[in-house]
């Protein structure tokens, strides 16, 4: 927002803070204050057809009993009638009575249906067929829509009345565009003098302000002869234009000083710029020999310093391998004293495996056995079950024993089954645990003889890199040797070529500074053209 707003002209600037105050205003005078005297209006109006309403109502309830009764008629309600006519804008009015049989009930509203020529319901007036919404007695409900519509209700002793009157809003409408084409003449009338006034201050300002741009883009552009900037206008704008002037007074022997001394300066400059050309074509020759010198040193130590990581790898792969061996061996030692372990251990398996079977088959033959004797014992209880069943009441007591006998005879049979099963099972993993132990004695032999044959690799292996590690040995102290005296001649070629360098650099830094001089002195040189000091001689 604030880019846009420095984007436009000091002239829209100053329109634009001119007008929008002045729209403002006359936007808040011509639709706020319109729309709140309609409001207050509105309200006057609602609160004046309440009073109407109640007021006519409380009147005509008691003569509305009094008709009931038959002490009065219809025609004695028409000066009620004609006095809330005479309020003025009644459209339609009507006295309703409400009983509760024509009442109908809607959640906590009430409604009265009038029909056409239903004397029960309308005593008097003219409000057309029609449902009717009836509020409590001694209470006024409003609705505005295009006619204002109360109702209100009144209690005089056990009779209850109702008074509905419609009053016409065509001149509250009129009135209310009356007010609304008076704001809009405020609003244009607002907008014609806010620009008319806009129009005067801009000019006002801009112009002054056009005459310093001016002057300030000549100077932008290397004019500094202009004399004196001349304006009109207030205080403060010819304050403005006399800091101009002063400034221009300023710049203008600033820039004639600059120009002198860019003229010394540069033949300092050219005279520097000579010299250290001279002495660089000399330091770079200087350097480039101590630099061959100095790299042919450092490939000899690279070389030797190489051979010595070589020899240094060399030996310490050997004693690697030595130490790799070692352990090597000591693990197959130790796997052949696990594999015989494991085979001592899988023969004793097997071996304890078969007896178990052997167990087992003679835990077979003993649920065998008494698998006959649970049936032969079941049998003969069934004999004495009978027998006692002939002997009558005095065997009685033997065949309950029989009984219990024949009972226990069954489940020691149903339990040597469940043995019997048992057996088999375990008989069936014996005979595979031992096919396995059997398997893996075979395995550990044939792991024994790899491991044996594996200790014999690693004797030979040990043997080989022990000479290996004596040669590497023989050779990294003769490189070590060679390696000190490599490194000597390098730090001596090295302080020649540092020295050089040094040389070379400063040289390199002279030239540099030398150019960046120059450099600097041709663009203040093209800077300083650009001015344009002295006015035109006419």
């Amino acid at each position: 927002m604030g880019s846009l707003w420095a984007a436009l002209s000091i002239r829209v600037q100053a329109a634009i803070a001119v007008v929008v105050p002045c729209v403002a205003v006359a936007l808040f005078t011509s639709i706020y204050f319109p729309s709140r005297l309609n409001e207050q209006a509105g309200e006057a109006l609602e609160r004046q057809a309440v009073s109407v309403g109640q007021l006519a109502v409380n009147n005509a309830a008691p003569i509305m009993r009094l008709i009931r009764d038959g002490l009065a008629t219809p025609s004695e309600l028409n000066g009620i009638f004609e006095g809330v006519r005479a309020g003025g804008n009644v459209t339609q009015q009507g006295a309703l009575i409400v009983t509760k049989e024509k009442v109908v009930r809607e959640g906590a509203k009430r409604y009265l249906e009038v029909k056409s020529g239903d004397a029960t319901v309308q005593v008097q007036g003219d409000l057309p067929p029609g449902r009717y919404e009836i509020p409590e007695a001694g209470i006024c409900s409003i609705e505005r829509g295009a006619v204002l519509d109360v109702r209100c209700t009144a209690r005089d002793q056990d009779y209850e009345a109702a008074m509905v009157v419609r009053f016409s809003l065509e001149k509250f409408t009129a009135q209310q565009r009356e007010n609304q084409v008076a704001g809009l003449w405020v609003l244009l009338a607002a907008v014609i003098i806010g620009l008319t006034l806009a129009l005067v201050f801009s000019g006002a300002i801009a112009g002054p302000l056009g005459v310093v741009t001016r002057v300030a883009r000549e100077v932008a552009l290397g004019d500094v002869s202009v004399q004196q900037v001349e304006v009109g206008g207030a205080n403060e704008v010819q304050s403005m234009a006399s800091s101009v002037n002063d400034m221009l007074k300023s710049l203008r022997s600033l820039v004639s000083e600059m120009v002198a001394l860019t003229r010394r300066l540069g033949e300092a400059a050219k005279g520097l710029n000579a010299a250290s050309g001279d002495q660089t074509h000399v330091t770079s020759q200087q350097s480039a020999y101590a630099q061959q010198i100095a790299a042919t040193f450092e490939e000899l130590s690279r070389t030797a310093e190489s051979i010595t990581r070589s020899t240094e790898v060399v030996e310490q792969a050997a004693l690697r391998t030595n130490s790799a061996v070692d352990e090597a061996r000591a693990v197959v030692a130790e796997m052949v004293g696990g594999m015989t372990e494991i085979r001592r251990e899988a023969k004793e398996v097997a071996d304890a495996i078969t007896r178990l079977n052997a167990d087992v088959q003679q835990v077979s033959r003993i649920a065998q056995v008494i698998k006959q004797v649970a049936d032969r014992s079941d049998l003969l209880a069934l004999n004495a079950a009978l027998e006692g069943t002939k002997a009558g009441e005095v065997g009685r007591g033997f065949s309950v024993v029989a009984a219990e006998m024949r009972k226990l005879a069954e489940n020691v049979a149903q339990s040597a089954r469940d043995i019997g099963r048992i057996v088999e099972s375990v008989q069936a993993s014996g005979d595979v645990a031992v096919v396995r132990a059997k398997e893996s004695v075979e395995s550990s032999d044939r792991g024994v003889q790899v491991a044996e044959r594996a200790q014999s690799s690693f004797q030979q292996i040990q043997e080989l890199s022990r000479g290996t590690k004596e040669a590497a040995q023989q050779i990294a102290v003769a490189t070590r040797q060679q390696r000190q005296s490599s490194e000597q001649a390098v730090q001596g070629a090295r302080n020649v070529a540092d020295l050089v360098k040094q040389g070379v650099d400063a040289t390199g830094r002279t030239t540099r500074i030398a150019q960046d001089l120059q450099s600097s002195v041709d663009a203040l040189t093209a800077v300083t053209g650009r001015f344009k000091v002295e006015a035109p001689r006419g």
